[in-house]
């Protein structure tokens, strides 16, 4: 369809831009947690920081990556459609004067109520000589960030809507390379080293606002402060945003639900559980949050022009895509968790036991891998269309699951069982998404997909098979120098990725092309013939 073959064309252009950024910053985001394992390992220290930085970090992913967008994208490309772009000018106007107001006043409150914050995040801090303490003090320091972050999103939403992707998702990039500098030049010489790394994150959110603004300028926007909570366009934005949050916050709710409950664990589950998380986290960002981003616009437009077909291309075209890519990187994460975790992390304060515990929480949360990207496609669908609710409400659903098997799994397995239950709670969050949307809008052709799907599940043997033996030929582990181990590494996953892609080159997987499209190696021509879904 050669419809279909330009919804996956947006899409995979933006996605590309988006990935690409994302990539950047992931890469950053790694050199900074390696930095922290370094100089605080798995202790009290940090702890305290990752519980402290878990509610700004939490925030911008939320708004950063979905929920001010899922609100304001509709609205403003609806806006403009009908309206002219001075209409959707405007109301972005009044949209950042009422956010304003309401972010200053959340930061502050935030700063007043810190301490109970923090025991209800971490209720088992309170048993532990100065670490509660420490911890409040980080998130007052860093809570103001709720307020740069929350501005940045707002301009990242207008971007996006008029089709410009790249330097919202560069902007990431600038709060790591503050962390980085705070850790690696001020930190080790302060009197408490955790706190420079807590101002750090105030700076980096500056920079996230402030590289977005001459780029919007330059698209058209001046700046105009107008505060209307009663108009009811802002009304309409905040009631789409409110439960719109909730849905896309399930992640970071059921990873909450295992800090809450791994503060009652040994010492360092909180941390070991977040390096874990941080490792999902990099294919969820490159690729599920790329493909989500550039889906989004398409999909509000074709709803707003009452085009339901358009907009199931473009659902269809982004999960096969998204299937392509996240299979081998679910396996790659199972199968070579231990040598990326030692190659990356195993120095100084980070020891062996540190990392084999951390390895074990990563093999449980990358078998929801496939889940908590497919539902950060399929929930946009539903915002599209204006429904912010009923992601919230199959969210809240997964997270009962969560909790209940997460209180059933912690004595067992420990730590590994609190991931193993936000897994499981993103497969229930997925089907329960599918099967609302498939009433709402009717077939999606979904059985299409088994047969890609197949070859994409046959294209991971060989690299499922390299995993295997690559330990007992090139153990990484027993390579000496931490940039010889890391080359190490890097060359077990350039065979299993080129494995992956010669086999799924052989065996003609249309998403293989689509691929090549997304990541720039190959012209527009590469996706010229429609996908048959």
């Amino acid at each position: 369809m050669d419809s279909q073959a330009g919804q996956v064309r947006q899409i995979a252009s933006a996605a590309g831009v988006v990935g690409t950024a994302t990539l950047l910053s992931r890469v950053l985001g790694f050199v900074r947690d390696m930095a922290i394992a370094w100089l605080f390992g798995a202790g009290m220290l940090a702890d305290a920081f990752f519980v402290a930085f878990r509610i700004p970090s939490t925030l911008r992913e939320l708004l950063g990556e979905g929920a001010l967008s899922a609100a304001f994208v509709p609205a403003f490309t609806r806006t403009a459609t009908r309206d002219g772009r001075q209409a959707a000018w405007d109301l972005a106007s009044v949209v950042m004067g009422t956010l304003v107001l309401v972010l200053a006043a959340v930061t502050v409150l935030g700063v007043l109520l810190a301490p109970w914050i923090v025991r209800v995040m971490a209720p088992g801090f309170a048993g532990i000589p100065g670490k509660l303490p420490l911890t409040v003090q980080l998130l007052r320091i860093m809570f103001p960030y709720l307020f740069l972050i929350g501005l940045a999103a707002f301009f990242m939403a207008v971007l996006n809507s008029l089709g410009h992707f790249l330097t919202p998702a560069l902007s990431p990039t600038v709060l790591n390379v503050a962390m980085i500098v705070a850790i690696l030049g001020i930190a080790p010489a302060a009197s408490n080293p955790v706190v420079p790394l807590a101002v750090a994150v105030l700076v980096g959110g500056a920079g996230q606002l402030l590289i977005q603004i001459p780029t919007a300028v330059r698209r058209g926007w001046r700046p105009r402060f107008l505060v209307a909570p009663g108009d009811p366009r802002v009304q309409e934005i905040a009631r789409l945003m409110a439960p719109g949050v909730g849905g896309l916050a399930i992640t970071q709710i059921n990873f909450f639900v295992g800090t809450f409950l791994a503060s009652f664990l040994a010492e360092g589950s909180v941390a070991a559980l977040t390096y874990a998380f941080r490792m999902v986290q990099f294919p969820i960002g490159v690729v599920g949050v790329a493909i989500a981003t550039g889906a989004l616009p398409i999909m509000a437009t074709s709803f707003a022009r009452d085009d339901v077909r358009e907009m199931k291309e473009a659902l269809q075209g982004s999960l096969r895509l998204a299937v392509f890519l996240t299979l081998p990187a679910m396996v790659g994460l199972i199968l070579f968790r231990l040598p990326i975790l030692h190659a990356l992390f195993e120095r100084g304060a980070f020891t062996r036991p540190v990392t084999v515990l951390t390895a074990e929480i990563l093999l449980a949360y990358a078998l929801g891998l496939p889940f908590y990207i497919s539902n950060r496609i399929v929930a946009p669908a539903f915002y599209a269309m204006h429904d912010t609710w009923t992601p919230m409400k199959t969210g809240m659903l997964a997270v009962g699951v969560n909790i209940t098997a997460s209180i059933l799994l912690m004595q067992p397995l420990g730590a590994m069982g609190l991931a193993l239950a936000t897994a499981a709670a993103s497969v229930g969050n997925f089907l329960l998404l599918f099967t609302y949307l498939r009433r709402r809008i009717g077939p999606l052709g979904m059985g299409r997909l088994l047969v890609p799907t197949a070859k994409v599940f046959l294209a991971c043997l060989p690299m499922a098979a390299w995993g295997l033996v690559a330990p007992t030929r090139w153990d990484v582990l027993a390579v000496p120098g931490t940039a010889a181990k890391v080359a190490a590494l890097c060359g077990e996953l350039a065979v299993a990725a080129a494995l992956y892609a010669v086999t799924a080159a052989i065996l003609r997987c249309e998403e293989f092309r689509w691929a090549l499209a997304l990541l720039k190696l190959r012209g527009p021509g590469a996706m010229k013939t429609g996908a048959r879904l």
